[in-house]
């Protein structure tokens, strides 16, 4: 299993627009998604007051392939998305089987 860690920096001003599509729109978008076992979300702390991840584990690189592309390995957003996000980064890891 792979295990996606996105992580979303929003411009300053744009936390509140940029919660409801994370809320409304991606968080179940990716829930839906044939292949993804399980996906946990994380909203702004005071400390980071403008980060959001997404943590989000598939059942293989071939279903990860089909939601996001053949260049899987690239922090895609949205087009909903583009006028709200300042920063992206992506992580991906195999499970560790405990």
């Amino acid at each position: 299993m792979i295990i996606r860690i996105f992580r979303v920096t929003v411009h300053d001003g744009k936390r509140a627009e940029f919660e409801d599509f994370f809320r409304n729109t991606a968080i179940p978008l990716v829930r839906s998604q044939p292949g993804i076992i399980s996906v946990a979300a994380g909203v702004p702390r005071p400390e980071s007051p403008n980060e959001f991840c997404m943590i989000m584990v598939w059942k293989d690189v071939d279903s990860l392939k089909a939601f996001a592309g053949e260049d899987w390995r690239e922090p895609h957003i949205h087009p909903d998305e583009a006028a709200l996000v300042h920063d992206r980064s992506l992580h991906h890891y195999e499970l560790a089987e405990a």
